[in-house]
């Protein structure tokens, strides 16, 4: 007696549980219908929700050093395929937004020196400034191919690189590094403010 008893006790127990479990169904459902699935999470909430494609027009140089711009427009490129939920195309017709950059200086400045006055540690800097126009958010004025930007809306950015010669660097390897945290810095800026 003892044993139906019980057994009849977990039906009721699992019945119990199945019904009040039925009961959330439909406040689950209005929940889900109602604003929790624009809900956005991880890296994605870190970017405007409005932008899928970015067009990087080739980047120019004030400096005199070759192919200065086409490195970091290679690197820039990378850094957002590789780190933004955005897709890099290739022309300013269908793009969302256009994120525009010039490089405005590089210089080299001696650090330290030795008794003869051969430089031991040079530091490599490069300067650049920046743009993103977001092209939902803003009506454009000109047609799409034309890219015009007031210069208050420049954003400066400097970057630096150490040269140590005695450790193994070259002046390619410290611009190249310099370029690639130049890219990652950019590419930073495209976050939305908090």
């Amino acid at each position: 007696m003892d044993r139906r008893f019980g057994d009849n006790f977990r039906w009721m127990r699992r019945s119990t549980i199945s019904t009040r479990c039925l009961g959330f169904a439909p406040l689950l459902l209005a929940m889900s219908l109602c604003g929790c699935a624009a809900y956005r999470f991880g890296s994605q909430t870190l970017y405007a929700p409005d932008v899928a494609t970015v067009y990087v027009p080739v980047i120019e140089s004030d400096s005199f050093r070759r192919d200065l711009g086409e490195r970091l427009t290679e690197a820039v490129v990378k850094e957002i395929e590789a780190k933004t939920p955005f897709k890099v195309v290739g022309t300013p017709d269908g793009a969302d937004s256009i994120l525009a950059a010039r490089i405005v200086n590089d210089r080299k400045k001696v650090q330290i020196e030795n008794q003869n006055d051969d430089p031991r540690a040079i530091q490599y800097n490069l300067a650049a400034e920046v743009t993103w126009v977001n092209r939902r958010r803003q009506q454009p004025l000109m047609p799409a191919t034309s890219v015009v930007v007031p210069p208050e809306l420049f954003l400066p950015i400097t970057q630096t690189a150490p040269l140590i010669a005695e450790a193994g660097q070259s002046v390619a390897t410290q611009q190249q590094q310099a370029i690639q945290r130049m890219a990652e810095q950019i590419v930073a800026t495209m976050e939305e403010p908090w």
